[in-house]
C-alpha cells in the first residue's frame, strides 16, 4: 500500500509525513493496542507511547511503503510491553496467540471502510444510544455504573447495548455491501 509514493528532501520533512500518517491511522493504532489490552485507560497510555517512539524512529520509516503495518507493529510491542507490567482484572489471551495472529495481514482498506462507516452509523443513533454508548465504550463504565448515571435499571441498560450493538453492526453491514466491500457469502 503506497501512502507517499515520493520520499521526503529531509529529515524534517519525514518527521512531517510520519505525523500526519498517525494522526490519519490512529483509530487503527488504538484498535490494535485495544486487541491486546482492552483496557481503554492503559490503551491512551499505548497510543502515547506509540506516537512518541514512532517520532524517535521517524527515520526507519520508509515512504511509500505500509506505514499502517508500521505503526501498529510499533503499538502491538507497547501494548504487549504495558500489558506484561499491568496486573489486569481479566484473563488476556497468550503472547504466542496474539504472535500468531498478528501474523495474518489484515487487509487495512477494509478496516478503515469499517472504521469511516461505524463512525457514519454512530452518528446515526438516537441520542440516548449514542451517550449510551459513549458511557460504555469511550468513558468504560460498566452496566451497572451507567444504570445508575442514566437512571435506568441495569437491564434496561444492557437491552439498550445489545440494541445499539446491532443497529451498528447492521448499518455498518448494510454500507459495506452497497460499496462492495463484503465478501460474497452466498452459500451453494
Amino acid at each position: 500500500m503506497n501512502e507517499d509514493p515520493s520520499p521526503p528532501p529531509d529529515p524534517a520533512a519525514q518527521l512531517e509525513l510520519v505525523q500526519v500518517l498517525f494522526v490519519k491511522h490512529q483509530p487503527l493504532v488504538r484498535v490494535a493496542a485495544l486487541a491486546i489490552l482492552p483496557d481503554f485507560d492503559k490503551v491512551d497510555d499505548v497510543v502515547q507511547e506509540t506516537f512518541l517512539t514512532m517520532l524517535r524512529k521517524a527515520g526507519d520509516f520508509v515512504p511509500g511503503s505500509n506505514f499502517t503495518a508500521w505503526i501498529c507493529s510499533i503499538a502491538r510491542f507497547k501494548a504487549m510491553e504495558m500489558r506484561r507490567k499491568s496486573i489486569l482484572p481479566f484473563e488476556t489471551l497468550s503472547d504466542s496467540v496474539l504472535e500468531t495472529l498478528h501474523a495474518v495481514e489484515p487487509v487495512a482498506d477494509d478496516f478503515e471502510h469499517k472504521v469511516r462507516y461505524f463512525e457514519e452509523c454512530l452518528g446515526r443513533l438516537a441520542p440516548q444510544a449514542r451517550k449510551i454508548m459513549g458511557l460504555r465504550y469511550e468513558q468504560a463504565l460498566l452496566p451497572a455504573a451507567i444504570s445508575k448515571q442514566m437512571n435506568w435499571s441495569v437491564g434496561a441498560v444492557k437491552v439498550a447495548l445489545s440494541r445499539a450493538r446491532n443497529l451498528l453492526r447492521d448499518c455498518v453491514h448494510l454500507k459495506l455491501a452497497a460499496e462492495g466491500h463484503l465478501p460474497d457469502t452466498e452459500s451453494a
